[in-house]
């Protein structure tokens, strides 16, 4: 049995090199929450020179919800929402002196801390957009009735969390494959502020489930950061929204996370079959970092021809997916307890396999396109004392306006 306090600050050393370049990335980008609320189609206003196609507006919104009830379980990770907006395309280079303030300071830190993202930024045929996005995460051990500190099962946890992302689509003259990089920097709280109790207790309320009544012993206050780097591979597959009639691709995909939310490395493949497969990069479960809505293909985004934009234009479709993901994980917030705090933990196991299987749908109602996707995840055991994989069901909703 494994002990049930012990000093979080015991963690793997790679783990904390990676939080001491990203505590530089919290120190730089705390500012950006108290604006966060503006990061809309004000951007340009005030400065001069700025075009249009220049400032942040928001073209999308999608809904999330994540939850093991749907596969008929109520533990480890029990619920996750999100809620994500997506704004326009800005092609070629970026100018920050056109953007709001929060997306400013977030695209100042990205230069800083990865000054080859925009090498390329003087190319019109590449594009990027901004993405922002607001979730929770729960976690809970097996059993609900509980009232002690259950030693050999993971912590109550849960985290609060906000985030904003630039991903950048690229496509190299005479080359067959395009590539989609992201950063995403998250901001967030771990412990009673995440309000993870108060939202599961009230979930359960309404459905009449058992309350878990161990959250006392839940992790501490605490704040939570992390840096996400992703990059997703698939054959090019022109301009259009969508890839016309019966098809199948694939997505390639490697991504790193840095910080006390996450630290792991992870590679990925997703593979779809379908009609009118959308031209992005594929469906994934909610991460706490590298949120990844694409910038559109370079019809969808506007051409000066408006019949051709109008017929490769988004269409209906629907089409079948699944993915495999490893990951090597050197740091879990749920499992390692409070990184600066002695708190509860659990044996992580350093690797982890995902797969997943569902469904996509896709089509344009009152005039603006919607995309509904669900599917089922499968996990692997996370922590050594975990008796079975895991599994939970997924579901989101995409609108574009």
């Amino acid at each position: 049995m494994h002990a049930a306090i012990t000093p979080s600050l015991s963690n793997p050393v790679p783990a904390a090199r990676g939080l001491a370049k990203a505590a530089l990335a919290l120190a730089l980008s705390l500012p950006m929450l108290p604006a966060l609320a503006q990061a809309t189609a004000d951007g340009a206003s005030g400065v001069e020179n700025c075009k249009a196609s220049e400032a942040i507006e928001f073209r999308g919104l999608t809904a999330r919800l994540e939850n093991d009830l749907f596969a008929n379980t109520d533990r480890n990770y029990t619920n996750g929402v999100a809620f994500t907006a997506v704004s326009r395309d800005i092609a070629g280079s970026v100018r920050t002196e056109c953007l709001p303030a929060p997306v400013r300071l977030h695209a100042e830190l990205v230069k800083f801390l990865n000054p080859g993202f925009w090498s390329d930024a003087g190319n019109p045929a590449h594009s990027q957009n901004v993405v922002v996005k607001f979730g929770q995460s729960i976690y809970t051990p097996n059993d609900p009735l509980r009232t002690d500190l259950i030693v050999d099962d993971r912590p109550h946890a849960g985290l609060l969390y906000v985030g904003m992302s630039w991903n950048r689509r690229t496509h190299a003259s005479q080359s067959a494959t395009e590539m989609l990089d992201t950063r995403e920097i998250t901001l967030g709280v771990i412990g009673p502020w995440s309000l993870a109790e108060q939202a599961q207790n009230l979930v359960h309320d309404a459905i009449g489930a058992d309350r878990f009544l161990g959250w006392e012993h839940q992790l501490k206050n605490e704040p939570a950061l992390q840096l996400a780097l992703d990059r997703k591979f698939r054959n090019y597959r022109g301009d259009g929204a969508v890839t016309p009639g019966l098809s199948a691709d694939s997505i390639r995909s490697i991504g790193l996370r840095l910080g006390n939310i996450e630290t792991s490395a992870a590679l990925s493949i997703e593979g779809r079959i379908g009609w009118n497969i959308p031209n992005d990069f594929g469906t994934y479960p909610i991460r706490p970092g590298a949120e990844n809505r694409p910038p559109s293909s370079a019809s969808h985004r506007g051409t000066s021809n408006e019949a051709a934009r109008i017929a490769s234009g988004p269409r209906a479709g629907v089409h079948l997916f699944g993915t495999l993901e490893a990951k090597l994980v050197a740091r879990d917030f749920s499992l390692d307890g409070n990184l600066f705090r002695s708190s509860h933990r659990v044996t992580r196991r350093p690797w982890v396999a995902q797969a997943a299987v569902g469904f996509s749908a896709q089509g344009v109602v009152a005039g603006h396109g919607a995309k509904l996707a669900v599917m089922r995840v499968y996990r692997s055991r996370e922590f050594r004392e975990q008796e079975s994989d895991h599994a939970y069901g997924s579901v989101a909703l995409s609108i574009e306006y």
